[in-house]
């Protein structure tokens, strides 16, 4: 689960304190796990500042914590600030654009050059997968790699996402997919044909960021069409 910190501080030497977490940004290279960081000033009080750190879990926030250099850096906020600085841990149960971005990701890696990744950072192990085109449905991190490895097999392809669309713990994706037909596809010997598809898919995702289920509509009969498929039966 994501989680974040909030840092609360009041100072009158923001430069100088700026200028020591520079330090230990470099400092910190390469062992530091924090993914985004925003520091934000009140508009009522130019003395006052919050620190907003993500990090992948509470786990990773408290390893770079006990980094020497975040030790020392601590020490040397709290002597610029008027006060100790307070801190506030949270633990996000949601967040639409994390969700947006693991969408963006996952449509990536379904195309991506080599092996499939496991996946097992973007789909929770039961994930559900609707496809109008399954006689059931897929069900399971492994059935669905097998699923996404005959796609792969088969073709060369991209998916250009025309929209991408966030509310609560779903998002929307439509897209478009462009690929070349390099393998066998359902029976059908690779033809080498430039295909393209359009579609939409439908993503739900659990409280820790990664998918849970998905709804997909697709015109994989334009598909079967552009392969030749239909040929025999237009005869």
């Amino acid at each position: 689960m994501t989680y974040v910190r909030l840092i609360d501080c009041r100072t009158r030497r923001f430069d100088e304190m700026n200028r020591i977490m520079e330090a230990w940004v470099e400092q910190t290279r390469g062992r530091r796990t924090a993914t985004h960081s925003v520091i934000g000033k009140d508009r009522a009080d130019d003395s006052h500042f919050i620190e907003i750190v993500e990090f992948p879990s509470y786990e990773e926030a408290m390893r770079t914590a006990h980094l020497p250099e975040s030790q020392k850096i601590f020490r040397e906020m709290v002597a610029l600030c008027d006060g100790t600085p307070t801190f506030t841990e949270l633990d996000v149960i949601r967040d639409e654009q994390l969700y947006a971005a693991n969408a963006r990701r996952f449509f990536e890696t379904l195309t991506s050059a080599g092996e499939l990744p496991p996946l097992n950072d973007l789909l929770t192990e039961d994930c559900h997968s609707h496809d109008p085109v399954n006689a059931q449905d897929t069900i399971g991190l492994d059935a669905l790699r097998r699923e996404y490895d005959v796609w792969r097999g088969a073709f060369d392809a991209e998916f250009t996402l025309d929209d991408v669309i966030a509310q609560g713990d779903r998002v929307c994706v439509l897209w478009t997919w462009n690929a070349r037909h390099r393998g066998e596809f359902l029976g059908i010997t690779p033809t080498g044909r430039d295909v393209t598809m359009s579609g939409m898919t439908l993503l739900r995702f659990s409280e820790d960021g990664k998918i849970a289920e998905t709804w997909w509509q697709h015109d994989q009969l334009g598909l079967m069409e552009q392969l030749g498929a239909l040929d025999a039966l237009e005869t």
